[in-house]
């Protein structure tokens, strides 16, 4: 029996989760929410991180049932991430641990996403899509690591809607994503918009600047509600994303999709996924808001899985990294 404690808080979301041998004993969260038209910016993010995460700490702990002297191993996410908002739960989880007397595993955020998914779900080998604000990845596991096989070569899917969310003013709350996806399925319009794909990679950096240039225009002269707008966007950002995982399938000869990240909450894209599955006879595998969106609990599991394998990280060792890619990180703990 192995307990783990996980703290996430790599951008808006602070989260502390405890998990045991794969049961879910806490999930607690909270989100830095901006007024509509702004982004979060480190210093306001990190602050907010600071002045919530003994609070978070303390929910997680009651609500799991668990003392500090039954935990074995602290984990808090490395990287990426936005850097003093790292570094603010980087410090708490350092403190506890030499506090507790615990040894700390130092997570890759990407990792947890795709253990945490592969534990809710079910999945066994699947390729991953992994979209968030700051991340976009078709990835596959391969000879101890999570290859990537396709990526963004500018801006992360989520950047891309919540920059297109600030054109609109809509609002942050719950998310810019969620909101957008609400206003989409009144969209009747469908708008053309750029579509780049290039190889395996996408880019979104160009269908952001093109959106930002004719909204003003389009919906000052009628020609389309800015439902249309949210309809049109998001059909296009997420065909590119269905092909590129499709063609990683078909080169990995994959039976199985898992969609991990804030954006994988997204039913429409999990819908359009689900119909290239289908049509290939694979499956899709797809988790709810509790897991898709940054938390502390699948920080937890990839240090669980970590800690399992005999890996632990010297204090000397627990810096944080803004940059820090998936397929760095040698996975151990798998044998297939």
């Amino acid at each position: 029996m192995v307990i783990a404690i996980g703290f996430e808080g790599s951008a808006n979301k602070l989260g502390i989760g405890i998990i045991e041998d794969g049961k879910v004993l806490s999930n607690i969260r909270r989100t830095y929410i901006t007024p509509p038209g702004e982004g979060f910016l480190p210093r306001d993010t990190a602050k907010h991180h600071q002045a919530n995460i003994l609070t978070v700490l303390d929910e997680a702990l009651k609500k799991s049932g668990v003392s500090p002297q039954q935990i074995d191993c602290v984990c808090y996410t490395k990287g990426p991430g936005m850097g003093a908002p790292l570094v603010s739960v980087a410090v708490v989880a350092r403190t506890v641990a030499q506090l507790w007397g615990k040894p700390l595993v130092a997570v890759n955020h990407c990792i947890g996403h795709i253990e945490m998914g592969r534990l809710i779900t079910g999945a066994t080998n699947p390729t991953v899509l992994y979209v968030s604000g700051g991340n976009t990845q078709v990835i596959a596991y391969s000879n101890k690591r999570y290859r990537i096989f396709g990526e963004t070569i500018d801006i992360a899917i989520g950047n891309c809607l919540d920059r297109f969310a600030r054109v609109l003013k809509i609002s942050n709350d719950p998310s810019p994503g969620y909101n957008i996806e609400q206003m989409a399925k009144r969209g009747k319009k469908f708008i053309e918009l750029p579509y780049t794909v290039k190889g395996m990679d996408v880019s979104f950096s160009g269908i952001s600047s093109y959106i930002e240039s004719i909204a003003g225009e389009k919906l000052a002269d009628g020609s389309c509600t800015p439902e249309d707008l949210c309809f049109s966007m998001q059909e296009t950002l997420f065909a590119m994303l269905v092909e590129i995982t499709e063609r990683a399938m078909a080169h990995c000869r994959s039976a199985e999709v898992l969609i991990v990240g804030g954006v994988g909450c997204n039913k429409r894209l999990q819908e359009m996924m689900g119909q290239m599955c289908d049509e290939r006879g694979a499956k899709l595998y797809a988790t709810d808001e509790r897991f898709c969106i940054d938390n502390g609990v699948m920080i937890a599991q990839a240090g669980w899985e970590m800690f399992r394998a005999g890996i632990t990280t010297p204090m000397s060792e627990t810096w944080c990294t803004q940059r820090y890619r998936t397929d760095e990180v040698e996975v151990v703990w798998r044998d297939d």
